[in-house]
């Protein structure tokens, strides 16, 4: 299994990961918005940001959770209308051996 990618800051500063890890269990977490949309959001933020394997671990996270691989497309016509074309190469790359 790969190595967390935040592993160099855990191995060298515990106490910001756990901080880290905090945030994001907490905006991650069933809620009023239901796990799923929140990781299609989350997967579209990272897909404007171009963040490769952000949209990856994502993906997988919410088809996870439920997601069709019709709801991560849609994801990424919102991206692309906000973000730009960008946005699409980077899921394009993401999702290659995916869906």
């Amino acid at each position: 299994m790969e190595d967390h990618p935040l592993h160099t800051i855990q191995k060298n500063d515990k106490e910001f990961f756990d901080i880290l890890e905090n945030t994001q269990n907490s905006a991650l977490s069933e809620g009023n918005i239901p796990v799923k949309y929140k990781l299609l959001m989350a997967m579209a933020l990272d897909a404007g940001q171009g963040a490769t394997d952000g949209v990856r671990s994502l993906a997988l996270q919410a088809m996870e959770e439920g997601a069709t691989k019709e709801e991560i497309m849609e994801t990424f016509r919102i991206a692309n209308y906000i973000c730009g074309i960008g946005s699409a190469y980077t899921a394009a790359s993401a999702l290659k051996d995916i869906i």
